[in-house]
């Protein structure tokens, strides 16, 4: 199977699916096909030409439509074929016109115990709330903010001592563990969906 990643930051969820990628760590991965970004100052962007794949930038215009921005998305995508698309960092929403090309052929990686504090900046949010358990969690993307079914989850604590920075160093280095696991978990087809709940290591 061929994937793609998008990203629009530092592409560090990004470089561990790419090494996991290199080392063999996935059974059914053909190829990382692209790496895309809607920023072209995005560092993930050298990450992945360093790396040998493919990076794609497809910036959203002044007065364009949501709409019209995926259209060019998926015309840029298209000739790679993927069959499933990673968030790795991607920070735009995307709408039903592009996710109906992949419907449940979209994860992302989120750095909280969703469905607690979506959204950007969570690490911030769950400390500033005083949680004493946060996390990360890969989930299918739908139309929601952060909202679809939840493929996998990994609690981290927060220490007495910690500041938000140190947490939020710790959380993401289990989101670099985790999301490479769902990706091959989506790749082997290693999992079913019913009623939103998402069973494990169970063929689809």
């Amino acid at each position: 199977m061929k994937i793609g990643l998008f990203i629009s930051g530092s592409g560090t969820n990004m470089d561990a699916v790419i090494r996991s990628w290199r080392t063999g760590r996935f059974s059914r991965v053909e190829e990382v096909s692209f790496v895309l970004s809607d920023k072209p100052e995005a560092p993930g962007l050298a990450k992945a030409a360093r790396a040998g794949v493919p990076a794609l930038v497809v910036v959203r215009l002044k007065g364009e439509t949501r709409e019209a921005h995926e259209t060019r998305i998926l015309e840029a995508i298209a000739p790679y074929e993927v069959e499933l698309i990673v968030l790795a960092g991607f920070m735009r929403v995307l709408s039903p016109h592009f996710l109906s090309r992949f419907k449940g052929k979209v994860i992302n990686i989120h750095p909280s115990l969703l469905p607690a504090f979506p959204g950007i900046d969570a690490q911030h949010q769950a400390f500033d709330h005083g949680v004493k358990v946060t996390g990360c969690t890969v989930h299918f993307v739908d139309e929601s903010l952060d909202g679809g079914p939840i493929l996998l989850q990994r609690a981290v604590e927060r220490r007495d001592h910690d500041t938000a920075e140190d947490l939020r160093l710790r959380i993401l280095a289990e989101e670099h563990e985790l999301l490479s696991k769902a990706v091959e978990l989506i790749t082997t087809g290693r999992y079913r969906v019913n009623n939103r709940y998402v069973s494990c290591g169970e063929e689809s």
